[in-house]
């Protein structure tokens, strides 16, 4: 079965997301949030089908904007279930809510989301692996199963798996020594 590395490249939509994005460290708030609301929201779905309404949940989800997110009532909460530009699912809305306010504690205990990452990489002098962060994220955050815990992290260069060794994004991403490079 062929993987990302073989079917993204060339792709409209898939192949940006590989060559650019996936596997990629991140830091600034928005991209890490946006990213998390699109891996929770895919569950059940293709990425492509994320891909395509990416720019939907931008403009409903105002930018990824944390704060804004977390201030979201009833209201915001009413339009975004109307929103046909998104993925339209109680619990994935609430959890993006949910979890505004939950990045936004961890900037009062940590300074932001990424040092928060960074501050848990590291379990008994080794790299956290895949089910120590699903248990880690799902002590606060919500609708974070292995699979979306899992993507979220290999897509920021958290954990290894986002590319082929012999992939030419695997190759640029090297050069930016990804959290996961530093571990072996």
């Amino acid at each position: 079965m062929p993987g990302y590395c073989d079917i993204a490249p060339g792709h409209p939509l898939h192949g940006p997301y590989h060559d650019h994005e996936y596997g990629v460290p991140a830091r600034e708030e928005a991209a890490l949030f946006e990213r998390l609301i699109l891996e929770i929201n895919q569950a059940g779905l293709s990425w492509e089908t994320m891909l395509k309404k990416r720019e939907g949940f931008r403009i409903a989800y105002d930018g990824f904007d944390v704060d804004k997110v977390a201030a979201y009532g009833e209201a915001e909460r009413a339009r975004l279930l109307a929103d046909p530009g998104i993925i339209r699912n109680r619990l994935k809305v609430d959890a993006a809510i949910h979890n505004a306010g939950v990045i936004q504690r961890l900037r009062a205990s940590h300074g932001s989301f990424a040092d928060w990452l960074d501050a848990h990489v590291e379990l008994d002098g080794r790299a956290r692996d895949k089910a120590e962060w699903v248990k880690l994220f799902k002590r606060d955050f919500r609708f974070v199963g292995g699979e979306i815990v899992g993507e979220f992290l290999m897509s920021l260069g958290y954990l290894p798996g986002a590319h082929r060794a012999d992939c030419p994004a695997a190759v640029r991403i090297a050069k930016l020594e990804p959290v996961w490079m530093r571990y072996g």
